[in-house]
């Protein structure tokens, strides 16, 4: 898994730490830095409620984007 640069750049987009989006979004911080870091596959309910809170779609926030098609 690569590291979610989508996810770290639109976070600080709306100027929220870490913390504030795992606030935000019910889990620790530990799991948003994780994610941010490829080190962790969240479930498809915490990147629902990831994307409300950033204003973004899952296709935006989570879906890599193939090269070869």
């Amino acid at each position: 898994m690569s590291k979610n640069l989508k996810l770290k750049s639109s976070r600080a987009a709306k100027d929220m730490s870490q913390k504030d989006l795992a606030d935000a979004t019910g889990v620790t911080r530990q799991t948003i830095n994780a994610i941010e870091k490829g080190d962790y596959n969240p479930s498809i309910k915490l990147c629902v409620s990831i994307c409300k809170v950033l204003g973004k779609t899952l296709d935006q926030l989570f879906w890599e984007e193939d090269e070869d098609e």
